[in-house]
């Protein structure tokens, strides 16, 4: 019966052309799967003549409203529906792919047919990458992938951390999207690389490979504490921290040399001044094989400030230089000058070097004076020391003050003074020849005429090494010469006076009472001689045997009945000498009164207990 239905139709596709009944294709379906040829008609009220399916040269059935006839080769696998003329083939195989043919003969008469493509694949499986880890080094190493499956791959696609990956510069998709690409791999390459395979029936997606991009260290930076300066005996803690894959490992340095600590923290616990340095930390990574070093960062650990002191380095002298020196035990970070309780203002002489700790003075003068006072700091604790400067100087004007004529037995007093710093030590010459006195004052009672004459001061600074002097000269009168002689004093009255007169009128009378009478003598001596042979030796013998007789006259009783001086008692008196012959005196000279008075062992004529003359 199919021989018959097959060659009609046969016949009818040989007469008639199908009206293309079947949806554009291709179809695909799995290996051991089903596919539906659905055709584009739709149930008539009268069903269809004939329906008849082919695949290239092979009859796979014919349906009629009889039944239909399904070839042996698709027995139990193809079943068509009379209805609609379509086609189920299942339990297909690879062979199954080709080009099927269907048609179809209406109860009205003529024929529509149809053709379209199956493609039959083999489900994907088993999607792998290769290497399944990788670990690469930024900047050094490039990634390669692979993907392989089972099944009739069509399509590959990868993916990073579930994104899609594109070719790009750096990436490369190759061998029919099997094969990954990257070159000079960056941290951002680093995540979950899968690989999606495709074909028209199925996908199966690789299980994640992971990519490990190591990097750095890089951007190391070491985090110190608060402030830079600590006082001794407190804690402190420095952290260092560093963009890197792996993790770096740090190291930490003090001014250069590798502590033994280690780790991202450093923690130093009462520190003392020999921790103070520049602190730095160096990371290192293990698959980079690199290191970097961070920033350093300076601690300083802090001594309060002690012992402070401003010295000078000098005697300071006018006209010399001069450094104060500004010292102190500590951890001094700061000096700052004062004068006189203001802040120091630099004048032309004056200069800070050595971190404010000298004070210069190219040339010193007595105009710095003044107490200069160093303020010794840190973050921590402060100090003041102070210095009173005084400059030595001088001497310099140096003068003598007294009177230029005194009378004699008057007290000589002469001052001198000088501007020196310290004070000036003096001395004093007489007409050159150095007086034992080193006194500012020279004072000598009783002056004689002796004392008349230049009296030098020479006054000398043991520290400036420098000297000055000054003259002054002196005359020293007789009273009976003075006319500037002083009056009586204040007891001599008027009477006192006309004492004075009548008692040098009384002197006047005896003196020239006893020339008289020397006047006589001598006649009455001549005529003598000029009848005596040999007299003149024998008036001479008595001549030598001749006594002198003085007389004082010092006192005189005033109209009280008091006894007054008649001038100065310290001065010498001299006497006359009066003889009774004509002889003039001896090749000597007359003994002095005082030797007289020795002679005759009587002392010199003093006022008495009511100021007349004392008589032994």
């Amino acid at each position: 019966m199919l021989p018959l239905f097959f060659i009609l139709y046969l016949g009818f596709v040989g007469f008639s052309e199908g009206a293309g009944i079947l949806p554009d294709g291709p179809l695909d379906a799995a290996i051991g799967g089903s596919v539906l040829f659905e055709t584009t008609k739709t149930p008539p009220e009268t069903p269809f003549l004939v329906v008849t399916w082919s695949f290239g040269a092979n009859n796979i059935g014919i349906s009629t409203p009889s039944g239909e006839n399904i070839g042996v080769n698709y027995t139990g696998r193809a079943r068509i529906t009379h209805s609609t003329g379509s086609l189920e083939l299942s339990n297909l195989t690879a062979a199954d792919s080709g080009d099927y043919g269907v048609a179809i003969v209406p109860s009205t008469g003529g024929q529509e047919s149809g053709t379209i493509t199956l493609r039959v694949h083999a489900p994907i499986s088993n999607v792998t990458i290769n290497p399944e880890t990788q670990k690469l080094v930024e900047g050094k190493d490039s990634l390669r992938l692979s993907c392989s499956s089972s099944g009739s791959p069509l399509s590959f696609l990868w993916m990073k951390d579930g994104s899609e990956i594109t070719a790009s510069d750096r990436v490369q998709i190759t061998d029919g999207g099997r094969l990954l690409s990257i070159a000079n791999v960056t941290r951002d390459d680093q995540g979950s690389y899968t690989c999606k395979v495709s074909n028209p029936v199925n996908s199966d997606t690789s299980d994640p490979a992971n990519v490990t991009v190591s990097y750095g260290p890089e951007k190391v930076k070491l985090t110190p504490p608060a402030g830079t300066d600590h006082a001794v005996g407190s804690d402190i803690t420095m952290v260092c921290s560093a963009d890197s894959r792996p993790p770096a490992q740090f190291t930490w340095f003090l001014n250069g040399s590798q502590l033994r600590d280690i780790g991202s923290e450093l923690k130093l616990v009462d520190v003392q001044e020999n921790q103070s340095g520049s602190y730095s930390c160096q990371a290192f990574n293990t698959e980079t094989l690199r290191n970097q070093t961070s920033e350093p960062a300076v601690i300083n650990i802090l001594v309060n400030v002690s012992d402070a002191s401003v010295k000078p380095t000098n005697p300071p002298v006018e006209g010399t230089s001069l450094n104060l020196t500004c010292e102190a035990s500590g951890s001094v970070l700061s000096r700052k000058w004062m004068k006189d309780d203001s802040d120091l203002i630099l004048t032309d002489n004056m200069k800070l070097h050595d971190n404010n700790r000298v004070l210069s003075f190219t040339t010193v003068s007595r105009n710095d004076n003044g107490e200069y006072v160093c303020h010794i700091s840190n973050s921590f604790s402060s100090m003041l020391a102070a210095f009173s400067l005084t400059v030595n100087y001088g001497p310099e004007n140096v003068k003598i003050s007294g009177e230029n004529q005194i009378k004699v037995g008057s007290t000589i007093k002469l001052s001198c003074t000088a501007d020196s710093e310290p004070l000036a030590e003096f001395t004093w010459l007489f007409n050159e020849t150095q007086i034992l006195n080193s006194s500012s004052e020279l004072i000598k009672d009783n002056a004689n005429i002796s004392d008349s004459g230049t009296y030098t001061c020479r006054a000398t600074n043991e520290i400036t090494g420098k000297s000055g002097s000054a003259e002054h000269r002196l005359s020293v009168t007789n009273t009976s010469g003075d006319n500037n002689s002083t009056p009586p004093g204040p007891d001599c009255d008027t009477g006192c006076i006309v004492g004075i007169v009548v008692a040098c009128v009384v002197v006047v009378a005896v003196a020239i009472g006893v020339g008289c009478y020397c006047v006589q003598k001598k006649k009455k001596k001549k005529k003598s001689t000029s009848t005596t042979t040999g007299g003149g030796a024998r008036g001479n013998a008595g001549n030598k045997n001749e006594d002198l007789n003085y007389a004082d006259v010092r006192f005189f009783r005033n109209k009280q009945g008091v006894s007054v001086p008649l001038g100065e008692q310290n001065t010498t008196t001299d006497y006359a000498e009066v003889r009774v012959n004509n002889k003039g005196p001896g090749p000597s000279s007359p003994p002095t009164y005082d030797d007289h008075m020795q002679r005759t062992k009587r002392s010199a004529p003093q006022p008495g207990v009511n100021g007349g003359p004392a008589h032994p």
